[in-house]
């Protein structure tokens, strides 16, 4: 069946469908998104670098929402209606024009708190979103009440997001942004009520796995940078090249640790899927921080910066321990023994206190080796409940 001129029928996508995987557009779309976590990143270091802690973590924790929320709505949608004829591509693109016209107002809103642009960006995308939804629902059966309450929560969110823009900064527009922020996390829970949408577990955790993998290739830069920073700079070269040593050990731990457990089973239920893909923010954006924290330690060593040391060093060991916990939360606790379900959130924890212990960041990368080994010589459990993607019951 087809819905006009070359157009495919935007049916839900069988959750059982084998062989699933991410296609070339989803790839495709995930680029810009380098783009966008790569300024954010920037920002952060300069804003941690220079002692402006807290503005900088805020306007962080703001711009990465956009970022997160807008990348995980379209990997969700995409796993139960995505098709591949051209409007769904030209969608895809409009979205992905707000992904950089968003990455365009990341510094503004960091420099002058200048939200504007920003939000533009992010509008354009959650339009497209909407547009999605629409189509959708036109040959989505019993899902049919979903995609109209997706759709129109979406608009309507993005009309009090263009009003919020009218309001001073103050206690007011702080108010507001939280709401606001609430009421999109909101749209998925209670469109879910009408009809769960069908998800496809090895499809969806292996799109959020490609985009930790973009993640972790933001440390990775981070590490190749501090060894750029020795070759031309006066300073002694070999806490610069430790430094990329222990950021590559760590940027492999994390994703050893990531990788570990068997994601798709963290999904089986409408009440498991909200939380694995409401975490990830924390789990994502501490993955973009540690980057931003290589940055902050290499200032401080070269003496660019204006932290300490200590201070320096918690810029690494914070987003390090929140990526632990947060996957340990979601995906390896209920696939890990009591040993495991030990040693993980320990280990993060020795983590997080690695910069008041008197010896440097090394710490840092054996506590993490020690946490990989425990997870080489104990084995995931085998999955003895299985569940289907479409049971509701758990919420």
């Amino acid at each position: 069946m087809t819905t006009g001129p070359h157009l495919t029928a935007m049916r839900p996508r069988n959750p059982e469908e084998p062989g699933r995987t991410a296609s070339t557009l989803e790839l495709f779309f995930d680029l810009v998104f380098v783009v966008a976590v790569s300024i954010a990143a920037v920002q952060l270091h300069h804003a941690l670098t220079e002692n402006h802690i807290v503005d900088g973590l805020t306007s962080y924790a703001i711009v990465f929402f956009g970022i997160w929320w807008a990348w995980m709505n379209f990997t969700w949608f995409a796993t139960s209606f995505g098709s591949d004829d051209w409007l769904y591509r030209v969608l895809t693109f409009v979205q992905m024009a707000g992904v950089l016209v968003l990455a365009a107002g990341v510094e503004p809103a960091f420099v002058d708190r200048d939200f504007n642009l920003l939000v533009y960006g992010y509008v354009v995308m959650r339009v497209a979103m909407v547009a999605q939804w629409l189509r959708a629902s036109r040959a989505a059966g019993e899902l049919r009440r979903t995609t109209q309450f997706y759709a129109a929560g979406i608009a309507g969110v993005q009309v009090l997001w263009l009003l919020w823009l009218l309001i001073p900064a103050g206690v007011v527009s702080t108010i507001g942004l939280i709401v606001l922020i609430a009421a999109e996390l909101a749209v998925p829970v209670i469109s879910e009520q009408c009809g769960t949408t069908p998800w496809h577990p090895h499809h969806i955790t292996e799109r959020y796995g490609l985009f930790t993998l973009i993640l972790l290739g933001e440390s990775l830069l981070a590490s190749s940078n501090a060894i750029i920073e020795a070759l031309h700079s006066d300073q002694e070269l070999a806490p610069l090249i430790s430094i990329a040593i222990l950021t590559f050990i760590a940027t492999a731990a994390l994703w050893w640790i990531y990788f570990w457990p068997p994601h798709h089973r963290a999904i089986g239920s409408l009440g498991q899927s909200l939380r694995y893909g409401y975490v990830h923010y924390f789990v994502f954006a501490a993955a973009g921080a540690f980057s931003a924290g290589i940055e902050v330690e290499i200032d401080a060593l070269t003496h660019q910066g204006e932290l300490t040391e200590t201070q320096a060093s918690f810029t690494v060991t914070i987003p390090i321990a929140v990526f632990i916990l947060g996957i340990w939360w979601i995906a390896i606790r209920d696939n890990a023994d009591r040993v495991l379900n030990i040693v993980v959130p320990i280990g993060a924890l020795l983590v997080l206190l690695d910069p008041v212990i008197p010896i440097p960041f090394a710490l840092t990368a054996v506590f993490l080796i020690a946490i990989v080994v425990v997870l080489v010589v104990r084995p995931p459990l085998p999955d003895s409940n299985p569940t289907t993607p479409l049971d509701r019951n758990d919420l």
